[in-house]
C-alpha cells in the first residue's frame, strides 16, 4: 500500500505531540468489515522492544484465526505495511508508537510520542482511539516560564516534551558606584529597566500561549521578578497561571518539565472533578444531565451532549450496526441488525460513545473516580439543552 497523503508521523523523525493528532478526523473513519488495525506501543528500552515484538505476533495470529476468509489477505497486507513502522530504532525522548492502518481503506498513520501509550492492538471497524484520548487528557500542552529579573526562558511542554520557543535576557545596570548618580537614582533608574524587561516577557508570553494555544502557564524562578511579572499580565492571561515555583535560574529542563507535569496534571485533576460535581449537581435538580450508557447515547445521538463525562475505567460490553451505527449495550450481537438488516460487530460501547462524542463536538473529560457516575455505568454528561 501506499501510504500518500495519510502517512503521518514515523517517517518524519520527530516526536509528535499527542494534541497534535487529528483524533477527530480519526472519529469520521469507518467501514462495515473489521478493517482497521490499531496498535499502541511503549518504546523507551530494547527489553520493551523484545516483549513488543512478541505482544504484536501473538495478537496478529489471533485475529487472523478468529478473521473470517474473505477478510485474512486484507489483514496480512496491514501487517506488512505496518512492520516496520512498529519496529524501528526509536529516535532521541521516544517513548511510545502509534499506529492506525488499514489496507483497504486504504489508511496508514503512524505516531511517534515523548510518553508511554501502554500496549494494546486492535482490530475493528474503526480506529481505537479510547487510549489516545485519556493520553491526550492527561497531557495537555502548557507554558512554562523560567525567569529572574535578567534572563527568562519561555517553553512549550507538549506531551512531556519541552520545546524552547523564547529566550529574553536584559543588560541591566550592575552595583552602585562612588560618583554619578545618587544611589536612590540609580535605584530607580534599575528597577525601571527590571520593569522594562519583565513588560516585554509578558508580552511575549501572551503571543506565545495563544500561537501554541497552551491551556496554562507555570512561572518559575528565583527571587521577587516572579511577582512583579504576575502584577504586568493581563487579567486573561493572568487567569491561565497554574503555579507560581520557586526555582534556580540555571534549573535543568528535566527537572521543570517534572515539576511543570505535575501541577499541570493537578490542575487537569481538578477541572475533572468539577465537571463530575456539576453533573452530580445537575442529576440532582433534574437539570441538563443524563447519565447511564443508554440515557447518554440517546442524548448523543440527538446532538444535545455538550460534555462527555467518563470514568477513565468505564467498560460496557455491547454491540453496534456497522451500517445505521445502532448502538446497544449488555447484549451480544445479533447476526444482523433488527433495525436495517446490516452486519454488526462486539464493541466497547463506551469507545463508541467517545468516537460519537467526537463526530458531534461534544467536549470529554475523563473522571478517576466519582460515586455518582460509578453508580451510572462510569458514564454520563451535561446537555446544551
Amino acid at each position: 500500500m501506499d501510504p500518500g497523503s495519510e502517512f503521518e508521523g514515523v517517517g518524519e523523525g520527530r516526536l509528535t505531540p499527542v494534541t497534535e493528532i487529528d483524533i477527530r478526523g480519526l472519529a469520521e473513519v469507518r467501514d462495515e468489515k473489521d478493517v482497521f488495525l490499531s496498535v499502541y506501543l511503549p518504546t523507551a528500552s530494547r527489553e520493551e522492544e523484545a516483549e513488543n515484538r512478541s505482544f504484536v505476533a501473538r495478537r496478529s495470529r489471533a485475529m487472523e484465526e478468529a478473521l473470517p476468509a474473505d477478510l485474512k489477505a486484507s489483514f496480512r497486507e496491514t501487517m506488512a505495511t505496518v512492520e516496520d513502522l512498529l519496529f524501528s530504532s526509536p529516535i532521541p525522548g521516544e517513548r511510545g508508537r502509534i499506529v492506525f492502518a488499514s489496507a483497504p481503506a486504504p489508511l496508514l498513520r503512524a505516531y511517534r510520542i515523548g510518553i508511554d501509550p501502554g500496549r494494546a492492538m486492535v482490530l475493528d471497524t474503526s480506529p481505537f482511539l479510547l487510549p489516545l484520548a485519556k493520553l491526550r487528557d492527561d497531557y495537555l500542552d502548557y507554558g512554562l516560564l523560567l525567569l529572574d529579573s535578567r534572563e527568562a526562558r519561555l517553553f512549550c511542554v507538549r506531551s512531556d516534551v519541552p520545546e524552547e520557543v523564547g529566550r529574553l535576557s536584559a543588560d541591566l545596570m550592575g552595583k552602585h558606584k562612588k560618583g554619578g548618580w545618587s544611589q536612590m537614582r540609580f535605584n530607580r533608574l534599575r528597577k525601571g529597566a527590571v520593569r522594562s524587561f519583565l513588560s516585554e516577557v509578558a508580552e511575549d508570553v501572551r503571543e506565545s500561549c495563544l500561537r501554541h494555544k497552551t491551556r496554562g502557564l507555570v512561572v518559575a524562578g528565583p527571587g521577587d521578578a516572579k511577582k512583579e511579572f504576575l502584577e504586568l499580565l493581563p487579567h486573561d492571561l493572568g487567569r491561565k497561571v497554574l503555579a507560581v515555583v520557586d526555582l534556580p535560574i540555571d534549573a535543568p529542563q528535566r527537572k521543570l518539565v517534572e515539576i511543570g507535569n505535575e501541577i499541570a496534571l493537578a490542575d487537569e485533576r481538578v477541572l475533572s472533578m468539577e465537571r463530575a460535581e456539576e453533573l452530580r449537581a445537575q442529576i440532582l435538580r433534574g437539570g441538563l444531565a443524563v447519565r447511564g450508557v443508554e440515557a447518554t447515547k440517546v442524548a448523543l445521538e440527538a446532538g444535545r451532549v455538550s460534555v462527555l463525562v467518563l470514568l477513565k475505567d468505564a467498560s460496557a460490553p455491547g454491540w453496534i450496526c456497522e451500517r445505521c451505527q445502532a448502538l446497544e449495550a449488555r447484549r451480544r450481537p445479533p447476526p444482523a441488525c433488527p433495525n436495517c438488516g446490516g452486519p454488526t460487530s462486539a464493541v466497547d460501547v463506551v469507545n463508541e460513545l467517545y468516537e460519537l462524542a467526537e463526530r458531534t463536538g461534544a467536549e470529554v473529560e475523563f473522571v478517576e473516580e466519582d460515586a455518582c457516575l460509578a453508580s451510572g455505568e462510569g458514564v454520563g454528561a451535561l446537555l446544551r439543552y
